[in-house]
């Protein structure tokens, strides 16, 4: 046995990360992961060949896929805010994936080394894995709606940049499942169709449709011609693909480009497929495709990578109070019942334009909050426009939680007033015929038509006449006929409506 302490140090630990490797075969609890990355901490310290470290990193690269694929399931079911111990265990996965990349990246310095005797391996196995874990650790915050952790983005740009300089993303190249390009692109993609403005099922669906449609998109050092959905990456900046609509990359950088204009064509030949009825198993789409927040999110998908669009109106500071009431059953009953308010909670207005607000929780229940739901807000005594009315009726845009306790919102003023009505649904026996529903007025020049807000659903045959039951001064039964999708969510629908005409 030799007697040399740093020898006899590494051997001890190598003897020990394999033992635990053995014991937590097939493991993936929630303990899992801080016990997983103690044994990468453990290898970090140890004085080993390149070639010896990689082998047990890809042994503990293994049983890190194990426990996030593991993971994942449970965060497509979240909802905000995350509750603290689901947190922990995220930030416990987040940082193991991290550190894993860092270690497979230090391995690389053999590369640029002119001493170095030999390659243990082709870096593109290891650059591939890396980009998985990074990959993973940024979809993880989508799912969580929590920012990603500093210097990750900037960690990813780095890895497709050395895939671009060494010349290792060889597209014939097998034994990975997915080129590097692939999993750049796919990431970038994800981020740019804004994950806070989706729900963890939307989001999963988001993720799906990206692996199985968007093989074309490929980055480019130059910026495509004809295309209008165009973006960049600045890879010395630590953050995702901005639109050039928006924003000119500056000036003497190196960037990289891609256009998703031949994507988002699909995505709405995909949409006008299923409108006209075509199976998704015809389409190659999980069936969540076919539902009406299936298509809502191909709507918005379609716009965000074909056509993104500029800030319309300029965002003011604000710090005053308001109060919201979430959720198209409670603001129902809002406007049917002013004097008798349901619960809401308490939040605080850190910006606002004309068209919507940012608010930071203050107090209050937020249970079943998320995006694309219905909201009505009222900001506190001093700052309620008595012209407009004291709520105004808007849509969750996005949704950001950064810990258990921390939720702020986007939303998008629909309408500064609504009226509470009914639509006749006879074939809904849950609940006697009738669904509950919002008319807003017509507003020109922003809506020269009144709108309906519905419980997703609720419309599903556009070419029926809808009868709608309106309480306001007085009882009314309107004939109205829905002419087009205003939004589609998981939660409602909007529909523009018109008297109906027909006979």
């Amino acid at each position: 046995m030799s007697n040399d302490p740093t020898r006899q140090l590494a051997e001890q630990n190598v003897k020990s990360i394999l033992e635990w490797l053995a014991l937590a075969h097939g493991r993936t609890d929630s303990d899992s992961g801080a016990e997983l990355q103690a044994q990468l901490l453990t290898l970090r310290s140890t004085p080993v060949p390149t070639g010896q470290r990689l082998k047990l990193l890809d042994l503990l690269y293994s049983h890190a896929v194990q426990l996030t694929l593991a993971q994942l399931p449970i965060l497509h079911e979240s909802t905000l805010p995350v509750p603290r111990r689901v947190r922990q265990a995220v930030r416990t996965l987040q940082e193991l994936l991290e550190v894993l990349a860092q270690d497979y990246l230090n391995t690389l310095a053999e590369l640029f080394d002119p001493e170095a005797k030999g390659r243990p391996r082709s870096p593109q196995i290891t650059l591939r894995r890396v980009m998985h874990c990074l990959a993973w650790h940024l979809n993880i915050g989508f799912f969580v709606a929590a920012p990603a952790s500093p210097g990750v983005w900037q960690q990813l740009h780095a890895a497709f940049r050395s895939s671009r300089r060494l010349g290792v993303d060889d597209p014939d190249a097998v034994g990975e499942s997915r080129r590097i390009e692939q999993i750049y692109v796919s990431t970038l993609l994800v981020a740019i169709a804004q994950p806070a403005s989706f729900t963890a099922r939307e989001l999963d669906f988001v993720s799906t449709y990206i692996d199985n449609c968007a093989k074309a998109v490929g980055v480019q050092s130059e910026a495509p011609v004809n295309s209008e959905g165009i973006f960049w990456v600045d890879p010395e900046k630590d953050q995702p693909a901005q639109a050039l609509a928006r924003r000119n990359p500056p000036p003497e950088t190196e960037v990289f480009y891609f256009a998703c204009d031949l994507l988002a064509q699909g995505v709405e030949d995909h949409l006008a497929a299923l409108e006209r009825g075509v199976p998704v198993t015809e389409l190659g789409l999980p069936g969540f495709a076919a539902s009406p927040g299936g298509h809502g999110v191909l709507r918005r998908l379609a716009t965000l990578w074909g056509h993104p669009a500029k800030r319309k109106f300029p965002r003011r500071r604000q710090s005053y109070r308001a109060d919201l009431c979430s959720g198209l059953d409670r603001l129902w009953q809002l406007l049917r019942h002013p004097e008798q308010p349901p619960s809401s909670s308490e939040w605080m207005v850190t910006n606002e334009s004309p068209d919507g607000y940012s608010l930071m929780h203050v107090s209050g229940s937020t249970d079943n909050l998320q995006s694309g739901d219905i909201v009505a807000v009222r900001p506190h005594e001093g700052h309620i426009n008595t012209l407009d009315g004291p709520w105004h009726i808007c849509i969750v845009r996005w949704a950001l939680s950064e810990n258990a306790e921390h939720v702020e919102l986007g939303l998008q003023v629909l309408s500064p007033r609504g009226i509470a009505a009914q639509i006749a649904a006879p074939h809904d026996l849950a609940h006697d015929g009738r669904r509950e529903a919002v008319l807003l007025p017509k507003l020109p020049p922003l809506r020269p038509f009144p709108a309906l807000i519905v419980p997703v659903g609720a419309v599903s045959d556009r070419s029926q006449k809808l009868i709608v039951l309106v309480e306001s001064s007085r009882v009314e039964i309107r004939e109205l006929r829905a002419t087009a999708v205003s939004e589609q969510t998981s939660s409602v629908e909007v529909f523009t409506v018109q008297p109906d005409e027909k006979p």
